[in-house]
């Protein structure tokens, strides 16, 4: 009988999910393919590899949409490896499901179960219903977007360079800001300054906040809010990532502009205007964007943890950017507030949220936090570097930024794989990850242990 029943229970266990295991093979195979063109001589400025690690890393971060880099983008790619990093950047701000639904959709295949379920995976959906119409949404919504921002800020640096820079300048930054990349190839002014020559431009600022909040919010809420005039109503989910978006905004920028309004190496020689301009940009590009419009090893030491807090919390659920995301951030604060109360339940506009959907909230939660402070620490023993600039890049990479005081380039081999490995959790996601490679044992064959309590609080 006992035969039977171990029998029965290892019947019971599950292959490891397959949307799962595509979806982390996809990006590692688009990462491997990256690695090896921009290791080619023709993707440097200078016509010499620039070497394996290097090539990997920034096809790492590239894929990852995350923005950190051991070389100025300029100054070390060719118009060739720019190209490369550039679709690099495209086919991870999107996806898997989103090229692999293009193919189908030209050669009017039809999109089975199989492909809906890898695609309501990859794209943090909770039900199956519209996801082909919300793929054809995407992509059309992604390219009109990005197009829209690369025609002004085209306008905007044609004023300053010639057309056909201006054209490349202003296509390469709309696409890396939508996808929450931070690349940038502005080298030719002040290599590793990101977009700072434009700290004080308002157009270019503006075109990539915008950009950046789009790509952010989540495929899911553009597909709500487009439907709005018919539906007469948003979700739940709409609701409380517009909110969140709102208040982390908002305040990120009236708190930063606070404590940096008279640093002279961020805000302190600025107008109240560019002040107000740059400390909005600041709390919008901490939100996983990577972009830098004042030196981040210049903020204050409550600036970088006001920073590290928004790049913890990150954009939404099924967008490009990575972090907890601001839905899991909301219910636990919710969370927190019904125990306060007493209460069993967290409820939500009148809906009551399920239990499952705490549980994974608090898990990221604590796994991205765990995680960031864990690879911070060993960077700075490792390295010898202050910890606060190592935990600025350890969370900066685990939640895909892609920010950095500017020690990226002077870490040694260990501390660069693993922040690779930290983009790439970042970007796939923890939960994909581990349901890609360990098996499960379903809650309805699970044994049921003897309950016991232990002293909280």
């Amino acid at each position: 009988m006992k035969q039977k029943k171990r029998r029965d229970g290892l019947q019971g266990r599950r292959k490891p999910d397959h949307a799962a295991r595509v979806l982390t093979g996809f990006f590692l195979i688009v990462i491997l393919l990256g690695s090896i063109l921009l290791a080619l001589p023709v993707s440097s400025r200078n016509g010499v590899s620039c070497g394996a690690m290097t090539a990997a890393f920034t096809a790492t971060s590239a894929t990852c949409v995350t923005g950190l880099s051991l070389v100025d983008s300029y100054s070390q790619w060719s118009m060739f490896g720019q190209a490369v990093l550039l679709g690099l950047i495209q086919i991870g701000g999107l996806g898997y499901m989103a090229f692999v639904s293009v193919f189908y959709f030209l050669l009017r295949r039809r999109i089975g179960i199989r492909e809906r379920l890898e695609i309501q995976q990859a794209m943090a959906l909770g039900e199956l219903k519209g996801v082909v119409k919300l793929v054809r949404l995407m992509l059309a919504g992604t390219f009109l977007v990005e197009g829209i921002g690369a025609v002004i800020l085209t306008v905007r640096f044609s004023l300053l360079y010639p057309v056909g820079k201006a054209l490349w300048l202003g296509v390469f930054h709309a696409v890396s800001a939508y996808c929450n990349a931070g690349f940038d190839i502005l080298g030719f002014l002040t290599p590793g300054a990101s977009i700072g020559a434009f700290s004080e431009d308002v157009t270019v600022n503006l075109v990539l906040a915008a950009l950046v909040i789009i790509g952010g919010l989540g495929f899911f809420v553009w597909n709500d809010i487009l439907s709005y005039r018919k539906n007469q109503r948003l979700s739940v989910h709409t609701r409380l990532v517009l909110f969140m978006t709102a208040l982390l905004l908002v305040g990120g920028t009236v708190v930063l502009l606070a404590l940096e309004w008279s640093n002279p190496q961020t805000l302190g020689g600025m107008s109240p205007g560019k002040k107000l301009l740059a400390a909005f940009f600041q709390s919008c590009t901490t939100r996983t964007a990577g972009f830098a419009a004042v030196d981040q090893g210049g903020l204050t030491d409550s600036g970088k943890l006001v920073s590290l807090l928004l790049m913890l919390v990150g954009g939404s659920s099924g967008s490009t950017a990575g972090g907890i995301k601001t839905v899991s951030v909301a219910l636990l604060f919710l969370m927190s507030w019904s125990v306060m109360r007493g209460h069993r339940e967290v409820v939500l506009f009148g809906r009551r949220i399920p239990q499952d959907q705490m549980e994974s909230a608090a898990s990221i939660a604590l796994l991205v936090t765990g995680l960031g402070i864990a690879g911070g620490v060993i960077l700075s023993a490792t390295n010898g570097i202050p910890l606060w600039d190592c935990l600025y890049e350890s969370i900066s990479a685990i939640c895909t930024v892609g920010l950095s005081t500017g020690i990226t380039a002077g870490l040694n081999l260990g501390s660069k794989l693993l922040l690779m490995v930290y983009m790439f959790f970042g970007r796939v996601g923890l939960m994909t990850v581990s349901f890609a490679f360990m098996t499960k044992l379903p809650p309805d064959n699970a044994i049921r242990r003897p309950e016991t309590r232990v002293l909280i609080g």
